[in-house]
């Protein structure tokens, strides 16, 4: 795992010598690298699936305490140079203490993973209580609004862009409150309080696209330099979709979803309140140093917004909270059944591999989970479900033909129903026929990448570049077994 600048191993050291032109010392994590394996923890339900990670629900045996496990793949981010990126995740959380930003208590890693023990968040996403109650009262999104607000104010004090605030990134506490998560697009700005060490550094390029479509601001699209008024109209965003249960610039495809963005194609709806609207348009301003939170008089300016007309700043933290659905399963996390182990989450060195796509793990022939796959699953994929419909499986993967290939997103559920997405344009591109019956749908691996489906009527190729092709066999026929 060596690398240019330093080893994956060096980022969760607990004390990291910094050298620089302008000083050399000695920087002690607060979170420390402990000698932590993941046979400590008991592993529960998923909280999330990102591009190169996913996050769990972790109690740890001998103490009962629960955490959020951050799970991260090393070989994959070392091929898709993000090392970088998760040590500045890891270096700007350790040195953020603010009630609304989760907390980091530890980090520990085996051979194929590196781990963050996060605070955990069991009252779920904002984002599903947006889904299960179709849209928030006005006293609701005042409520959190204002604790992203206070939280947004300290990051920025900080001299930090977060660059992907969303509601899926707003995670709700079992009391009710809210905390931002995912660090690993942050942006330090000159003159930021955080301590950045030499390895650890975000893009320095003023025209990366950073972030989430729906929330991207129109200066990111035009290739302008981040500014601390990307979150804000994140926020203006994430304002009018918890009032309209949609956000302001969704379309059918992000192209089009830009093109309103690019265009402030901005509607209302009728039972929006004067002050929300007014909100929402200045957050929304096409001028990042016009919106209230980034222009003069900083964040007093957008404290003040007759929006938040009662709202006691000192005290956001104290008395009733909304109250939130919970899931039908009972629970207001993801509470699929998982049955997880360590085999699957955490060092890769006690799988292996015949042509056959055996022998993987005894539980994963029984236990069908998102856990199967860490690519990209949020709430982008939501919109090809049904009701009730929830991803079993889900991965980036090559469609090969005879002559080409193409990327696709191939997406299994409990409907039954396999699909592969066109993940650019986010259309539906075709359909594998789902039968129970092995003899009309057969999957057959080649190699730890290759495999193939065979259905009476057309035979899919497909490659996973990272080596599940066991795992969509036995994701498929434990499906058609049940």
């Amino acid at each position: 795992m060596e690398e240019e600048g330093g080893s994956m191993e060096k980022d969760f050291d607990s004390k990291v010598k910094i050298e620089t032109p302008q000083r050399s010392k000695s920087f002690a994590f607060r979170a420390p690298q402990e000698n932590f394996s993941i046979e400590d923890f008991e592993l529960e339900k998923i909280y999330g699936v990102g591009s190169y990670s996913k996050v769990v629900r972790a109690r740890k045996k001998n103490t009962g305490m629960v955490y959020a496990m951050k799970i991260m793949d090393k070989t994959f981010i070392t091929k898709e140079n993000k090392t970088a990126y998760v040590k500045l995740e890891r270096i700007v959380l350790d040195q953020l203490d603010h009630p609304g930003i989760v907390r980091l208590y530890f980090t520990f890693q085996d051979s194929c993973s590196l781990y963050m023990g996060l605070e955990s968040c069991d009252g779920g996403e904002l984002f599903d209580q947006i889904t299960r109650k179709g849209r928030l009262s006005e006293d609701e999104a005042r409520f959190y609004a204002a604790q992203v607000v206070d939280a947004l104010e300290y990051i920025h004090s900080m001299g930090l862009i977060h660059r992907d605030i969303k509601p899926e990134n707003l995670l709700l506490t079992t009391d009710g409150h809210i905390k931002i998560v995912d660090f690993g697009s942050v942006k330090p700005m000159e003159g930021s309080r955080v301590t950045v060490l030499p390895n650890a550094a975000s893009d320095d390029k003023a025209c990366t696209f950073v972030g989430t479509a729906a929330y991207v601001p129109p200066e990111v699209l035009n290739s302008s330099p981040a500014t601390f008024g990307n979150d804000l109209w994140a926020l203006g965003c994430i304002v009018f979709q918890m009032l309209a249960g949609i956000s302001p610039f969704k379309d059918t495809s992000e192209w089009l979803m830009f093109q309103r963005i690019v265009a402030r194609d901005l509607r209302f709806p009728d039972y929006f309140s004067d002050e929300a609207r007014d909100l929402i348009d200045r957050l929304l301003d096409m001028d990042p140093s016009r919106r209230p939170g980034a222009g003069a008089g900083g964040y007093a300016i957008l404290k003040k917004h007759p929006f938040f007309k009662g709202t006691d700043w000192t005290k956001l933290r104290e008395g009733t909270t909304p109250p939130t659905l919970a899931s039908e399963t009972g629970s207001t996390g993801e509470d699929q059944d998982c049955s997880l182990n360590p085999t699957k989450a955490g060092d890769g060195s006690v799988r292996t591999n015949d042509r056959n796509g055996g022998a993987v793990s005894a539980s994963e022939a029984v236990n069908v989970t998102r856990l199967a796959s860490i690519d990209s699953f949020d709430s982008k994929w939501q919109q090809f479900l049904e009701p009730g419909e929830s991803v079993l499986m889900i991965s980036l993967v090559k469609k090969l033909q005879k002559l080409s290939s193409k990327k696709v997103q191939l997406i299994l559920t409990n409907k039954p129903q396999l699909i592969y997405v066109d993940p650019a344009k986010l259309e539906v591109r075709g359909n594998v026929a789902w039968s129970d019956n092995p003899n009309e749908l057969n999957v057959q691996v080649m190699s730890p990448s290759n495999f193939k489906i065979f259905t009476p009527k057309k035979i899919f190729l497909f490659e996973d570049s990272k080596q599940r092709a066991g795992q969509w066999k036995k994701a498929i026929e434990s499906l058609q077994s049940h």
